[in-house]
């Protein structure tokens, strides 16, 4: 595992390593930064993380396609990631009824524009899951992809919520739809829904043969790793570290055996 964690890291380019490498120490800190000042100091740390790790993932494609398809793919991710929160937030469809709070600025109609961003740091590792698994099915890339993605969100839902990142509405008015960590089970339903329309329509077809998968893959790795023991050991979320934990987990190791 060390052996092909260090194949992965010579892929990268210096930058996407020195990025990789701030992204980790500042997710080290985090806990670190909300003991010595608090929620507003943790805040200002999701915020450096999740620019950071955007930009390793930004970091890691250019070498493999290019700057110019790598910035059209950023920011057709960055823009469907905005609409589809802002129609969720404005709807309910499809995710269900939920709400930013003011943690997260700035916004854009209502919607922080970390958000978008943190569908960027985390739709390519998908793909590399996706590309080792599906193989050489377009279809089958897309389901396992946005299965991939969705998997993550068993971490960062319940955790966000915790720390007032965003609001879902009272179960207790009208009987509310089925929940798992306060998070209704339509959540999981329309991150699914919307990743794998993002992958449709951001790589028709090409994106098996044309993944980084190693490097995309270790940021995945690190992602699983950082949450569930983050979860586990400093932010008292032990049902979420083990389901994400479980989940992610379980892709890493089916790639893992297949590669």
């Amino acid at each position: 595992m060390l052996t092909w964690m260090a194949q992965a890291m010579r892929e990268l380019s210096l930058p996407a390593q020195l990025l990789l490498v701030g992204w980790l120490l500042t997710m080290i800190t985090v806990p670190i930064l909300r003991w010595i000042w608090g929620a507003r100091a943790q805040t200002w740390g999701v915020g450096v993380s999740v620019l950071l790790q955007a930009a390793t993932v930004i970091g890691t494609l250019i070498p493999a396609w290019g700057t110019a398809r790598t910035l059209r793919t950023a920011v057709l991710i960055v823009a469907m990631g905005w609409g589809v929160e802002f129609l969720g937030s404005k709807t309910g469809f499809p995710f269900g009824r939920y709400s930013y709070t003011e943690r997260l600025q700035p916004q854009l109609g209502e919607v922080p524009l970390l958000i978008p961003l943190a569908w960027l740091m985390m739709l390519p590792p998908a793909w590399a899951v996706a590309a080792i698994i599906a193989g050489d099915s377009p279809f089958e890339f897309v389901v396992v992809a946005a299965l991939a993605f969705t998997a993550w969100d068993l971490f960062l839902d319940p955790q966000m919520v915790a720390w007032g990142m965003w609001t879902w509405d009272d179960p207790a008015v009208g009987g509310g739809a089925p929940r798992l960590f306060g998070i209704p089970w339509t959540n999981y339903a329309g991150w699914f829904g919307a990743a794998a329309l993002m992958t449709w329509i951001t790589l028709p077809g090409t994106a098996p043969v044309t993944t980084p998968v190693a490097p995309l893959l270790l940021i995945y790795g690190l992602t699983w790793f950082l949450e569930a023991f983050g979860q586990l050991l400093f932010w008292g979320l032990p049902g979420p570290a083990l389901t994400g934990g479980l989940t992610m987990g379980a892709f890493l190791l089916w790639s893992a055996l297949r590669l």
